[in-house]
């Protein structure tokens, strides 16, 4: 019988968009019109639908109506939108298709094609969401986030992954798709509430842990300012976190994960099974501080990590008003078989990244229950 291969390596151009303002909306601002037509050609026939976070809704007043300015401002570059959506916020929106649906049918209903846009202003979760209906509808539309949360602004925006959660698991059914830009206004955290604008210094902390020890020390001197919600001495630190995840996207040669190391999932093996854990009531910033905390712990038992960057990595996220502890790390068993899920999420081996120094990490394959065990022990608050 007659064999033969034909195998042809290609690669794909993609430019990641990514913009750091103040007032977004203003029609004095260029930032939305540079994005949306980045070559100044004038924009054709193109289209674009709004869809917000209900919560920024119930912040921010008038949203849709000053997309609309906007665009009648900038006629030329901006098209004026067909529809406003309103829809929820938060992991919840992530639980069921109620949101993807409802983006799927106003891409339809509004005639919104390959060359149109969907503009999502709204925090992680719902960006996820609606990332996916865009990804999936036409095969894709053009996306531009508007993240609204520190988390979102620092890393989550920063992804070219969307997804919702299905059979309890996280992210379990989603799509690659670089966003067409991302935009981000500083002036969407002013209205946060305390908690969740602290809740996303997680993700700062973990890119400073592997890939910046200036940054990582930038905030351990500025974090009672961090914590206060001051944006003078937050700003940078959200901005160089969200370089940071950028050039790891842009530069590391797996954008779409397609081998089996995430380096930048520090912490988030157990992350993942507390969010499921909790059925999601536990924000993923949240959770991501109780991995983050876990995993340094662990990797100073193991004798990996010295004490001196494991108590520093701990008093910073305390410091910052982020929690070490959940009531559900109590179940150890339970997290314990995260780790599986975590391997089946990640596809291959199983991949755990943990720190040998603030700025240094190295991927290992398996850990040790008992350690963990003692790890999760000594975060519980003493009485």
């Amino acid at each position: 019988m007659a064999s033969g291969r034909a195998d042809e390596a290609f690669t794909v151009d993609f430019v990641h968009r990514v913009r750091f303002t103040s007032d977004l909306l203003s029609p004095t601002n260029p930032v939305l019109a540079d994005a949306l037509d980045p070559d100044r050609r004038g924009r054709g026939p193109s289209r674009l639908i709004t869809v917000v976070d209900d919560g920024v809704a119930k912040a921010w007043p008038g949203l849709a109506e000053r997309v609309a300015a906007y665009a009648s401002a900038h006629p030329e570059r901006v098209p004026r939108p067909e529809a406003a959506l309103v829809i929820r916020g938060g992991e919840v929106t992530k639980n069921d298709h109620e949101t993807v649906d409802a983006v799927i049918e106003a891409v339809d209903r509004h005639r919104i094609c390959r060359q149109s846009f969907v503009l999502a202003i709204g925090g992680g979760a719902m960006l996820d969401a609606v990332g996916f209906a865009a990804a999936t509808a036409h095969r894709g539309v053009r996306l531009v986030r508007v993240p609204t949360t520190t988390l979102a602004q620092d890393d989550a925006a920063m992804g070219v992954k969307n997804g919702i959660n299905r059979k309890g698991k996280k992210n379990f059914v989603g799509a690659f798709a670089p966003p067409w830009a991302v935009l981000n206004d500083e002036r969407f955290l002013t209205t946060l509430p305390a908690g969740e604008f602290r809740a996303g210094f997680s993700e700062a902390v973990k890119i400073a842990l592997l890939r910046d020890p200036d940054l990582f020390e930038r905030m351990e001197r500025d974090a009672d300012a961090i914590r206060a919600m001051d944006l003078v001495a937050a700003m940078p630190v959200v901005r160089r976190s969200a370089e940071l995840h950028l050039q790891h996207i842009v530069r590391g040669g797996d954008p779409f994960e397609i081998r089996e190391a995430r380096p930048l999932d520090y912490g988030h093996w157990a992350a993942h099974r507390l969010e499921s854990l909790t059925s999601f009531s536990l924000g993923h910033g949240a959770a991501v501080g109780v991995g983050v905390a876990l995993d340094t712990t662990y990797a100073m038992l193991e004798g990996r990590l010295a004490r001196n960057p494991a108590e520093r990595t701990i008093g910073l996220l305390r410091r910052l008003g982020i929690a070490t502890w959940h009531e559900a790390l109590g179940d150890v068993d339970a997290i314990l078989r995260g780790l599986e899920e975590f391997r089946e999420h990640l596809g291959g081996r199983l991949t755990i990244t943990l720190l040998r120094a603030i700025g240094a990490a190295e991927e290992v394959h398996e850990l040790d229950g008992a350690i963990v065990r003692r790890a999760i022990e000594s975060l519980r608050p003493t009485a």
